[in-house]
């Protein structure tokens, strides 16, 4: 492939402008050169944005945009069928998460990639986040030793709009924040998965889709992770709370680099030092608190991995296996919510 990658981008809306469009402008090897929506207004957008031409359907795009990659900003429910197209045309494929709703669709995802030899990874930018690389970092010297219970989650008000507001078309509340979160967990915690528990609330007039979601999931070792989304929340619960065999950490507030990209400027973003995470724990025997200061994201990193595997210079930091492995949970949590009980977990199926 030449230095420069042609990209693609299918859906101009939030993910496709706001997250995916303008991340690429942070990497020189790769071009955004065409945009396809169904929605003329955005096209024009596009056009005045970034010069690029636009079409109405993917399959325009497959066969008269000149293409190498292609990146799927859609609704979750149309991911498999938008991503197996996008391979069997021999482009590459980056698709926003949550990589598609069920075990069967992952791995027909997965099939396509490799019958055709062609990349194929899930956005999960998150793996970026200020938060989880500084949950990351206390875990790895031992700081408040060995992982026993973690919770994490996402607190807001407002009414779901548009399509993540259908569970046909989102999936739950759960496969939107809730598959950073999962995907998070599973870099986190290692080990396999054995139950899950979730329950969920419906407070929102005329939508299917849930006010709250939150799951209980347990690990062979012991640990125990929970994870909760609400959208009917004034007020907000701590971020992440980790808990350690011999301390803990609490951090509040959510990772400031989508409100400084949204503005314009990601390197602009600054953490609020009263965000920093708060250590209690114990060091030679003795009583510790500390404040640890939050290691920077640094979303960028995830399209300049692409393209140094691309160069053939690294491996994918996403892999599909992965992401199928977070679309199997995810499941497992929707239909423990729907049925109203723990669900037995099988790791590898």
């Amino acid at each position: 492939m030449s230095s420069v990658a042609r990209v693609g981008i299918l859906g101009y809306g939030f993910a496709g402008r706001g997250f995916h469009a303008y991340l690429l402008t942070h990497e020189p090897r790769l071009k955004l050169t065409a945009v396809a929506t169904r929605d003329s207004d955005r096209r024009r957008q596009a056009e005045a944005d970034y010069g690029v031409r636009t079409f109405e359907t993917l399959e325009q795009l497959l066969t008269d945009g000149d293409v190498d990659l292609v990146i799927i900003a859609t609704p979750h429910a149309v991911h498999a069928q938008q991503a197996v197209a996008v391979m069997d045309a021999g482009k590459h494929c980056v698709c926003d998460k949550v990589m598609c709703l069920t075990r069967e669709e992952a791995d027909r995802m997965i099939a396509a990639r490799d019958r055709n030899g062609v990349l194929f990874s899930v956005f999960h930018n998150r793996r970026w986040d200020g938060d989880y690389l500084t949950i990351s970092r206390a875990l790895q010297p031992g700081l408040i030793g060995a992982r026993r219970y973690f919770e994490i989650g996402n607190w807001k008000f407002g009414e779901p709009r548009t399509w993540r507001g259908r569970k046909a078309e989102a999936g739950s509340l759960m496969h939107d924040w809730g598959a950073h979160f999962v995907d998070q967990m599973l870099q986190l915690v290692p080990g396999k998965v054995t139950s899950v528990a979730a329950r969920a609330q419906y407070d929102w007039p005329g939508l299917d889709i849930e006010s709250y979601i939150g799951a209980d999931i347990t690990f062979e070792n012991g640990v125990l992770y929970r994870i909760e989304l609400s959208n009917r929340a004034r007020l907000a619960k701590p971020h992440c709370y980790v808990v350690g065999a011999h301390g803990a950490l609490r951090k509040d507030g959510v990772d400031p680099q989508e409100a400084a990209m949204l503005a314009g400027d990601i390197r602009s973003a600054t953490e609020d030092p009263a965000h920093y995470a708060h250590v209690s724990t114990t060091v030679a025997g003795t009583l510790a608190e500390m404040r640890l200061q939050t290691t920077p994201g640094d979303w960028t990193a995830y399209y300049r991995n692409i393209a140094d595997v691309l160069e053939g210079k690294a491996e994918l930091a996403v892999t599909a296996e992965e992401a199928r492995r977070g679309v199997r949970l995810l499941h497992a949590i929707e239909a423990s919510a729907r049925e109203q009980c723990s669900i037995t977990f099988r790791e590898g199926l």
